[in-house]
């Protein structure tokens, strides 16, 4: 859990985190090439914002320096009823026959109603405190017919044929993801080798995409998602000099892990909420996307660099016309 008080007076506002985004700017597809992205890099010590390319990463690169990269794998989790009036986003399942599911619409899966999909018949057994449904399967869905990638709302598309391989790390591995880990999209096999490198597994939850909809953000309710880091790992990242964390969830680990004392081999899940003030205890680096206004993704950033840097930031990126969201630019925080 996070360390703010939700009866005190907030120090920041859900509003503090919102902006203006030109729709052209969303990336809705990737570029040809996954290492063309721009790249701008905040210095937080000096206050400055500079714009580069992704390419040159390597040059920002220091001896002690270790990227921590998110290996999970995006697996198929949208679903549509044979009828095509209901679709299911599965958020986890316990096993085939029973899935934890946002549905829209929601009226349409009230406590009791079923739905086909294929030759399976699923029924509400249960509806928790989110919204979301427990269905029961009378026989396992057929997965590979009936799942398509759970793209973004923002891109207002369906799967096409280059998502199953764009839409997904070069060095995904570990299945169970609803969303990609997108800050690690821009990486090749051939950069990952050259630089110093760990892995942990965060399996990203639809949440990710939720936006924060109360005023005093220490009363939104995070979302909980399933973590593992190895022994090797956790080494590895216990001896770094300066731990550059690829994406936001790998910072929510990692700092997860620092809030209980030290970094080591562990797994279960986390629902931490990091947005100002936070002192981060892990962290020395961040890579990451540009994030949707008012969402639990932009107040982690501004934590991490201040919110006047990041809203200065991100004015500066719009003007600068880059990409934003998942298949969009990067920026680098020192």
């Amino acid at each position: 859990m996070d360390n703010h008080d939700p009866d005190s007076s907030p120090a920041v506002r859900t509003a503090d985190f919102d902006y203006e985004l030109p729709p052209g700017l969303i990336a809705t597809h990737p570029l040809p090439e996954r290492t063309a992205s721009r790249m701008m890099v905040i210095s937080r010590e000096q206050g400055t914002i500079e714009h580069h390319n992704f390419a040159e990463l390597p040059s920002f690169v220091r001896d002690d320096d270790l990227f921590v990269f998110n290996d999970t794998r995006v697996v198929p989790a949208r679903f549509f009823s044979n009828d095509r009036r209901i679709e299911l986003l599965r958020v986890d399942n316990a096993d085939p026959l029973h899935w934890r599911c946002l549905v829209r619409p929601g009226k349409r899966m009230k406590l009791g109603r079923s739905v086909e999909i294929g030759g399976s018949t699923g029924t509400v057994t249960g509806i928790d405190e989110l919204g979301y449904r427990l269905i029961t399967w009378d026989q396992p869905v057929d997965e590979s017919a009936h799942g398509e990638l759970a793209l973004p709302p923002y891109m207002e598309r369906g799967e096409e044929a280059s998502d199953a391989e764009r839409y997904q790390t070069v060095y995904a591995r570990q299945d169970g993801a609803v969303a990609a880990p997108t800050a690690g999209l821009h990486f090749t096999p051939e950069l990952i080798a050259s630089l110093p490198h760990a892995f942990l597994t965060l399996h990203v939850g639809p949440g990710t995409f939720r936006p924060v909809q109360v005023d005093n953000p220490a009363e939104h309710r995070m979302h909980d998602e399933a973590y593992e880091l190895g022994a090797t790992s956790a080494e590895r990242i216990t001896r770094a000099g300066r731990v550059i964390s690829v994406g936001t969830t790998v910072t929510r680990v990692l700092e997860h892990l620092g809030r209980r004392g030290a970094v080591t081999a562990s797994q279960g899940h986390t629902d931490i909420f990091i947005y100002p003030p936070y002192e981060f205890q892990i962290v020395d680096a961040l890579l990451t996307n540009f994030h949707l206004p008012k969402s639990t993704l932009l107040m982690l950033v501004s934590a991490f660099a201040t919110r006047n840097l990041i809203m200065e930031a991100y004015e500066q990126a719009v003007r600068e016309e880059y990409r934003f969201y998942s298949y969009g630019d990067c920026m680098l925080i020192l």
